[in-house]
């Protein structure tokens, strides 16, 4: 987690930087640690760094020598309405790569309007934990395909759910489906901790603007609703207009924005 740094008093003597495990840094300042580094791998491969420290000068040592030992390029992630810190990564070099918005997004169906979406003629919506795991596998390779012959997959939302080295399937009970009578059109994911994150909303290129999105958004909102959840979350990347319509359209509520940063 990132946390902003602040101007405070230091002691005379330098802050100096020691790293105390594999990809952990303490900032020191007279042998009190005023400031820690991290560096992670993200299920997608790409390396993630994050500063915690209570000086400006402890964030800007430590931006200093932790992309000095290790390998670029380097990401991390800040909130845009943090300015302070987003101004201190871009001391360090980092640039801004992208934005996302975070929506809140309701399950009421009276409040969604979609209490009367059904699927399209013959499709028929396969609950979570309900999918063949071959079928989800093949529906999920072939929509990452065709995002990656495209846009790219890393203009996705980043994915924060560990996964073992080459599975894109975090969990297949989490996955919601659209199906054909011979293979599935699209796929939800929604996976609770604190509160309900949607994942992932796709349908394959072939099978767009059909209502399938929404079909699959009537469904999973509506069964968190049932199991008495208000409210959702997910993230749009700020050039995916038809995602930020579909979900501005059953009342989706930005409520922040995120920044990724690159060096």
């Amino acid at each position: 987690m990132n946390t902003k740094p602040f101007t405070s008093g230091l002691s005379d003597h330098a802050v100096t930087i020691t790293r105390v495990a594999d990809r952990q840094w303490h900032a020191l300042d007279d042998d009190l640690v005023v400031g820690r580094g991290h560096a992670q791998h993200r299920p997608d491969g790409r390396l993630f760094v994050s500063i915690d420290a209570w000086h400006t000068a402890a964030f800007d040592r430590l931006a200093e020598v932790m992309p000095a030992q290790l390998p670029a390029p380097l990401y991390t992630v800040v909130d845009e309405a943090d300015v302070e810190l987003t101004a201190g990564w871009r001391r360090a070099g980092f640039t801004i790569r992208r934005r996302e918005w975070e929506y809140a997004v309701p399950t009421d169906p009276r409040l969604t309007g979609l209490d009367a979406v059904l699927p399209p003629p013959g499709v028929t919506i396969v609950p979570a934990g309900e999918a063949d795991e071959g079928l989800l596998r093949a529906v999920d390779r072939a929509i990452r395909d065709e995002v990656e012959a495209t846009v790219g997959w890393q203009s996705m939302p980043a994915e924060v759910i560990p996964r073992p080295a080459g599975d894109t399937i975090v969990d297949p009970s989490k996955y919601a489906v659209a199906a054909a009578p011979d293979r599935y059109l699209g796929l939800f994911r929604v996976v609770t901790v604190v509160r309900p994150r949607i994942g992932l909303v796709a349908v394959r290129s072939g099978e767009q603007r059909r209502g399938i999105a929404r079909a699959l958004l009537a469904h999973a909102l509506g069964r968190l609703h049932d199991s008495g959840y208000t409210e959702a979350w997910t993230e749009v990347h700020e050039s995916n207009r038809a995602a930020s319509a579909l979900f501005e359209g059953i009342g989706a509520r930005p409520m922040s924005s995120n920044l990724e940063l690159v060096r």
